[in-house]
């Protein structure tokens, strides 16, 4: 595996195209769904969801195609060999007591923040996800802390594929918009989701460095907004940085980010 050679094998990458296209797809694939997506002939389709059913990755009923079982698992060992979220659970499950709130842990995915853990609010009010799900970038606190702590060039890569979809009348829709939030975010320590990406749900995020002073990992704290109001988001916003400060230590991370500025509150804080 550390080897430079680059090897293309047709088959195998179009197996694991496949298996991409059926994880964005929560309601499943019919094969014509599939055989449009990847412009490839029918009977190709037919040979490649016939193996990858036979090896448990796919499952289908009479209609439409789903991820198999075999999927399931190879995404809990994965969840569970990734250093982050590893060496973050006792702090995730700290700021969630603190808290009551859902607390998540996520990583980038392209033009995606992924979550890869879930601790739930035990408040009866509390927003709905799941581990394994993507949120767009532009439009939520995870995604916008892990933009704002790219590389240059990556982040200007990242900007232009960019259509910056409004979900909410509060949604950033524009790229000057988004390089003054960024800016923000890089001077408070932390970012803020005012329902901009989905109505009623608020959420507040902070970066966790690995060991290179890298932020491939972000971690957050969601809520109804009845109950994350602009006082109790000041409150949170200390909290939440420095479970990130102490997650980033404990992966190897020794120096401190500058201090954060003081304002919380603002829609694009």
């Amino acid at each position: 595996m550390s080897g430079k050679r680059s090897y293309n094998i047709t088959a195998l990458q179009r197996g694991l195209t496949l298996l991409h296209l059926f994880a964005r797809a929560e309601k499943g694939l019919s094969a014509t769904d599939v055989a449009k997506s990847c412009a490839l002939p029918a009977s190709t389709v037919h040979r490649l969801l016939v193996n990858l059913q036979a090896a448990g990755f796919l499952d289908c009923d009479a209609e439409r195609i789903y991820l198999g079982v075999a999927c399931i698992s190879i995404g809990q060992a994965a969840r569970g060999q990734l250093d982050v979220r590893r060496l973050s659970l006792r702090h995730l499950q700290e700021l969630n007591h603190q808290t009551r709130e859902t607390v998540h842990l996520t990583v980038r995915d392209g033009l995606s923040a992924v979550y890869v853990e879930k601790l739930d609010s035990p408040e009866p009010l509390r927003i709905h996800s799941r581990v394994g799900a993507c949120v767009p970038l532009h439009c939520t606190a995870v995604g916008k802390v892990l933009l704002a702590h790219l590389p240059e060039p990556e982040l200007a890569k990242i900007l232009e594929q960019m259509d910056f979809r409004r979900f909410t009348e509060n949604t950033i829709g524009s790229l000057q918009e988004m390089l003054a939030e960024l800016q923000r975010v890089r001077k408070n320590g932390f970012a803020c989701d005012l329902e901009e990406h989905e109505p009623h749900i608020r959420c507040i995020a902070a970066p966790i460095w690995d060991s290179h002073g890298v932020v491939n990992a972000s971690l957050s704290v969601t809520g109804p907004a009845v109950r994350m109001a602009s006082s109790r988001i000041r409150q949170i916003a200390p909290l939440i940085r420095n479970a990130g400060l102490r997650i980033s230590r404990e992966l190897g991370h020794d120096r401190s980010p500058a201090a954060p500025g003081k304002s919380a509150t603002s829609k694009t804080a």
